[in-house]
C-alpha cells in the first residue's frame, strides 16, 4: 500500500537548499521511493496561501517511507533542509489502503 511524504516548504536560502537537494534523490531511492512532484508551481484554490514549494514522493509502503526517513542517510541530511527552509513535513497513507465501502 502506497504512503506519500508531503513537504510545504518557503526556501529562505537556496544555495543551502541545493545542498540538500543534491543528496535526497539517492536516500529516496535506495528505499523504493520517487518523486511525484518537486517544485512545482503551486496555485492556492481554497484555504489561504500556498507555500512556494511543494514535495511529494511516493513510497510502496508506510514501513518503506518510515525506513527511508529514519535511514542514517536522510537523517543527516534532515539539518541542512531546516536551515535552508522552513514548513511542515508530513507523511499519509495512499487511497489503495482505504476500503471504498
Amino acid at each position: 500500500m502506497t504512503a506519500y511524504i508531503i513537504g510545504e516548504l518557503d526556501v529562505h536560502n537556496p544555495e543551502r537548499y541545493a545542498d540538500y537537494t543534491a543528496h535526497t534523490p539517492k536516500t529516496i531511492a535506495d528505499h523504493g521511493g520517487k518523486f511525484i512532484v518537486r517544485g512545482g508551481n503551486p496555485k492556492s484554490l481554497e484555504g489561504g496561501k500556498a507555500a512556494p514549494r511543494f514535495v511529494v514522493v511516493e513510497f510502496p509502503s508506510m514501513d518503506k517511507l518510515m525506513e527511508w526517513y529514519h535511514s542514517d542517510a536522510y537523517q543527516a541530511i534532515i539539518p541542512i533542509r531546516q536551515e535552508a527552509a522552513q514548513g511542515r513535513i508530513i507523511a499519509v497513507e495512499g487511497a489503495d489502503t482505504i476500503p471504498l465501502a
